[in-house]
């Protein structure tokens, strides 16, 4: 329920304003942000909303229906605020953002608030991004119960697959780096393929702590992953990788021995057997 303060009304009223909009970001890590578009830092219930990070926002339209009410904010990145390593790193994702009004003559007056969601989609294109703040509603648009494939649905180790990893999980040095998402441990004795598709944590080094990165080939010791990091692999950075899954029943069966928990249905018809007709000059 949005409540408004009698002296903010009577403000909100007259005939001169003097608001400004504040936005209030809390990452899933529990770090807490704040912005204004205000030409000075304003302190509000003991958070700095600073106007160093200068953003500016899309008209906020709120409607009666179920329909999702969402909202662009753009932005510069600036070192001490978001920074694109950051954002490469995953640590912006499903944070929580809230936007009030506040007369920036008089604080006390309380705020009026304006919208709150969460953080979808998050782009960046030449030092600007974009963030989508999606509405509350948003969670009645997900899609719920499975669909038929011939893949499995689940992701190794997680409560549907119910694989241990510890025994499949190795942790490395690298050997050669230089690169976002390239990089080489030449103590790596697998065989080709044995990590694409597992999963790539960094445990020392820049990328430490950073979101975890699926491989999308490992060759001869060569890992190479689908998305870049946020800071350059170097040498002597660490790591703890586990072997990939390609979902197929032979890998569940033949690899994993998981079969009971194989969430796919491989021998199901598929569409050109629905849609088959008999022949009529058979």
């Amino acid at each position: 329920m949005k409540t408004i303060t009698a002296g903010m009304l009577a403000h909100l009223a007259g005939g001169l304003t003097s608001l400004a909009t504040c936005w209030r970001l809390e990452r899933t890590d529990g770090t807490v942000m704040g912005f204004t578009d205000h030409d000075q830092d304003l302190v509000i219930d003991g958070t700095t909303y600073t106007a160093m990070s200068g953003y500016t926002r899309s008209a906020i339209q709120t409607s009666a229906g179920i329909s999702v009410d969402n909202l662009d904010l753009e932005g510069l990145l600036e070192d001490a605020a978001i920074t694109e390593a950051d954002i490469h790193d995953g640590k912006y994702d499903y944070a929580e953002i809230r936007i009030f009004l506040v007369n920036w003559r008089n604080l006390a007056l309380g705020t009026v608030k304006l919208r709150r969601g969460w953080l979808g989609e998050l782009t960046l294109k030449r030092g600007v991004y974009t963030a989508e703040l999606r509405g509350l509603t948003q969670a009645l648009s997900r899609s719920i119960g499975e669909l038929y494939a011939v893949d499995c649905r689940a992701d190794l180790g997680d409560q549907h697959c119910g694989v241990d990893l510890t025994p499949w999980t190795v942790t490395g040095t690298v050997t050669t780096g230089g690169s976002t998402r390239i990089f080489t441990d030449t103590a790596r004795g697998e065989a080709s393929a044995w990590f694409t598709h597992g999963l790539l944590t960094w445990t020392a080094g820049a990328n430490a702590g950073a979101r975890p990165r699926e491989v999308k080939s490992f060759e001869a010791g060569t890992f190479e992953l689908w998305l870049p990091m946020g800071q350059t692999i170097q040498a002597a950075d660490q790591y703890q990788v586990y072997r990939g899954c390609d979902k197929r029943l032979q890998t569940c069966r033949d690899v994993f021995e998981n079969i009971l928990n194989y969430r796919g249905e491989p021998y199901v018809p598929g569409l050109d057997k629905a849609l088959r007709t008999p022949d009529s000059h058979a």
